[in-house]
C-alpha cells in the first residue's frame, strides 16, 4: 500500500493520494476581500492546481464538501460552482453553513477525485 503526501507541513497535507484517488484538504481563498463569488472562484482555481499536481482534474471529481459562512450567499457560491463544474459530470456534493477558521473566509471546499488510468 502506497500513500503519497503533497504540499505537506507538520500539521497536514494539501493532498494525499492512495489507490488511484486524490483527497484534497479544504481549500480557502487567499484574497479575503473578495465577495462570495470571488472567494469561491479563487478556491476552485486552487482545487484545479492541486488536482493537476496530483495527475487529475475536475473532470474526475467524485465528491465535494462545501462550507459557507452565510447561506444568504449560497446562490453566489453556486454561481461560481456552476460555471466551474464540468457539465454532465458533477460530483456527489454536500453543502452546509459553518463557522470557518478565519472570520474573513466565506467559503471552504474539499474534494475527492479519481486519477485516470494511463
Amino acid at each position: 500500500m502506497t500513500v503519497s503526501y503533497h504540499d505537506t507541513n507538520a500539521r497536514m497535507s494539501q493532498a494525499t493520494v492512495h489507490n488511484g484517488t486524490v483527497y484534497l484538504a479544504g481549500q480557502v481563498p487567499d484574497d479575503t476581500s473578495a465577495d462570495m463569488r470571488g472567494q469561491t472562484e479563487q478556491v476552485l482555481a486552487k482545487i484545479d492546481r492541486q488536482l493537476a499536481a496530483a495527475g487529475t482534474s475536475k473532470e474526475h471529481l467524485l465528491s465535494a464538501l462545501v462550507w459557507v459562512t452565510d447561506m444568504g450567499e449560497f446562490a453566489e457560491m453556486n454561481a461560481a460552482w456552476d460555471a466551474w463544474v464540468v457539465p454532465g459530470r458533477p460530483p456527489a456534493r454536500a453543502a452546509t453553513e459553518a463557522k470557518l477558521a478565519l472570520p474573513e473566509f466565506k467559503v471552504e471546499v474539499m474534494v475527492t477525485a479519481a486519477i485516470p488510468e494511463a
